[in-house]
């Protein structure tokens, strides 16, 4: 009895949610595989999973492009650079960023790599480990435990997958971004 009871205030709740968000719905095309959400946390999670839709949507584009080859400077399907890879999968969703790597570590908000979430830029140095200037970025697609993993347009590889704590990637981190608020 008591699980019908909570059974059915989950469902009113989830209800509630989709309804109070209507507007929501015209940013992002509909996904039957959407998880059901209901939010009791602090705020700031609360406002991250209500816009799921729309980074899932984000991330399944973006991963549509693997293996897209690298090109400087390049901006489309038929090659991307890091920076233009990012602006291209943003700029579907409406979001707007520069097409540079260190021009989109100045956009959004800087956040720890403890509370990173799929959709976050990641920054890297560029060629150098030993420099201090962003030179590289990517997308975050997956956060397990200590280990974050990420899409970008490399120079060797084109769009790929990685992970951060790659010795390569590691060595190079700068920080991550959070661009969907």
């Amino acid at each position: 009895m008591i699980r019908k009871v909570l059974l059915t205030a989950l469902c009113a709740v989830s209800f509630g949610i989709a309804q109070a968000h209507r507007p929501l719905k015209n940013l992002v095309k509909k996904s039957s595989a959407l998880p059901s959400v209901v939010a009791d946390s602090a705020a700031s999670d609360s406002a991250f999973y209500e816009r799921i839709p729309l980074v899932q949507d984000l991330l399944s584009y973006a991963r549509k492009h693997l293996s897209s080859r690298y090109r400087s400077g390049g901006s489309s399907p038929r090659g991307f650079d890091c920076s233009g890879f990012t602006r291209f999968c943003f700029r579907k969703f409406g979001i707007s960023l520069p097409h540079s790597s260190a021009a989109q570590g100045r956009v959004g908000v800087k956040i720890g790599q403890n509370i990173a979430k799929p959709g976050d830029l990641i920054f890297f140095k560029g060629q150098s480990s030993r420099s201090k200037r962003i030179g590289h970025v990517g997308m975050i697609v997956e956060v397990a435990g200590d280990r974050i993993k990420f899409i970008h347009s490399a120079w060797n590889g084109g769009v790929r997958y990685d992970w951060l704590h790659a010795r390569y990637y590691q060595r190079r981190f700068i920080g991550i971004r959070r661009v969907i608020s």
